[in-house]
């Protein structure tokens, strides 16, 4: 790959990578904003994916009503978590270690402590979603499938970034065209005499503004760690074009595979259950390749998500350390532990799929949410991209040890969500009354005007980060 004015080339061969928490020079900078449209199409179009567009039907949305609400619920969350890719560029640093410069260096452990539980949780629906391709491609246990599965993610989340981004481009064009491929044979009289579907398809208000906080759901997760896969391109890129290159993938790649889950889960129940074996068993003779492709599919973002439930955790831990740089053999443990935990959770909770996985998509929004939303107004609205970088490795700098007036903001940002909650066992007083969860609200609205407010008077009788 050619180099981009002060960028390096790309790495010939696949190596460890080298940078984990640190600042990555301007010198070892390279790739083009194109590399963002294919990671976020391949992290998406896979049947995790396609799951989230397999909750629809079940509560009797017609199809168009569900491709209504994921259109309308992947804008609002894709427009959020590219405006965090924008910041990789130009800071040159993991996601969450900026989050120091709003709630301090050991502060920010706090929402790292939310992101790195979320993504554990998210790693544990990836196994479970991925176990009956494993076991049908290869005669095996469940919990055996989810080990081996454990074993695949750590070894490539361990080579780190540049590996990550190769299976990206090419997952992005085989996982198309394997859904598109389903999708087609699907219409045409594929499936194998499915049941009748359980109700009657209808319009629910409520059903749908379901649906758009999942879909909402889904796309916001990745604001803590889109800039992950930012932060090595030239610091003279365009911040028009890493926003744009990563908003296009994810959405084009949300839409399509949740538009595809909601469609199979539409023809049947039984199909929608299991989105991995459905898509598999469609193509008949060449079941055991689609199931290859779906279980690396699957293998791609749960990669992504333990890479960056590894960088919170070492962002905790160094702020605490004063660490600049994290060990390779630390990185290999940390993720090993992350990994593991994972898979005891995916193994404790294999028969109680649907239930689980609507839950943690919105538990997430509930943590995440209210952290992107001060993260974002800092650096869009207070700071304007503008920060010292070294002063986020040092709790004597300007960004200082703990902001508790930042914490208190975030605190309040999962507060005022509460009424607005909907969980399996937890409606809150609000939900009850609109019939849907719209917590993300006040948890997106509240903390960044606060925050905005609060920071632009205290900077205005102090020196602004330079």
């Amino acid at each position: 790959m050619a180099a981009i004015e002060n960028g390096a080339q790309a790495p010939s061969t696949l190596r460890v990578e080298s940078h984990s928490i640190d600042f990555v020079p301007l010198s070892e900078r390279y790739g083009t904003p194109a590399r963002l449209f294919t990671i976020w199409v391949s992290i998406n179009v896979s049947i995790v994916g396609a799951a989230v567009g397999t909750l629809g039907p079940p509560a009797g949305l017609s199809l168009k009503w569900v491709i209504l609400g994921v259109v309308i619920g992947n804008v609002l969350g894709t427009l959020i978590m590219a405006a965090h890719s924008a910041q990789g560029p130009s800071l040159g640093i993991p996601q969450m270690i900026q989050s120091r410069a709003q709630f301090g260096v050991y502060g920010a452990g706090l929402p790292l402590v939310a992101v790195v539980v979320t993504y554990t949780l998210y790693t544990a629906a990836d196994g479970l979603l991925v176990e009956g391709s494993m076991t049908a491609l290869l005669p095996m246990s469940n919990s055996a499938a989810l080990c081996i599965f454990a074993v695949l993610t750590l070894v490539i989340a361990y080579i780190g970034y540049e590996l990550i981004h190769r299976m990206g481009a090419v997952l992005a064009l085989t996982s198309v065209l394997l859904f598109a491929a389903a999708a087609y044979l699907y219409f045409r009289g594929g499936a194998v005499n499915p049941p009748p579907p359980a109700a009657a398809p209808h319009f629910s208000r409520t059903a749908l503004l379901v649906m758009i906080t999942q879909a909402a759901a889904w796309t916001l997760s990745y604001g803590p760690y889109v800039a992950d896969y930012s932060r090595y391109l030239p610091a003279t890129v365009s911040a028009w074009k890493t926003f744009w290159f990563t908003a296009l993938g994810c959405f084009l790649g949300a839409t399509f595979v949740m538009s595809y889950g909601a469609y199979i889960a539409s023809i049947a129940p039984e199909l929608g259950a299991d989105p991995g074996l459905a898509t598999s068993r469609v193509f008949q003779g060449g079941r055991a390749l689609a199931q290859m492709l779906v279980i690396l599919g699957v293998l791609q973002g749960n990669v992504m998500n333990l890479y960056s439930a590894y960088m919170s955790s070492v962002t905790i831990y160094s702020g605490v350390k004063s660490m600049r740089r994290v060990t390779r053999l630390s990185k290999l443990v940390v993720m090993a532990v992350l990994i593991a935990a994972a898979t005891a959770i995916s193994i404790r909770y294999q028969n109680d799929f649907q239930t689980y996985f609507s839950d943690i998509l919105s538990v997430m929004i509930y943590l995440l949410v209210p952290w992107s939303a001060i993260n974002l107004s800092d650096y869009y609205l207070v700071r304007h991209g503008h920060y010292v970088i070294e002063d986020m490795f040092r709790a004597d700098g300007q960004y200082r040890g703990v902001r508790w007036d930042t914490i208190g903001l975030y605190l309040l940002g999962i507060a005022c969500q509460i009424p607005f909650m909907k969980l399996s066992s937890y409606v809150g007083i609000a939900a009850g009354w609109l019939g849907a969860d719209f917590a993300w609200l006040p948890g997106l609205v509240i903390p960044a005007v606060l925050y905005v407010v609060r920071e632009r008077r205290r900077l205005a009788h102090g020196p602004v980060a330079a």
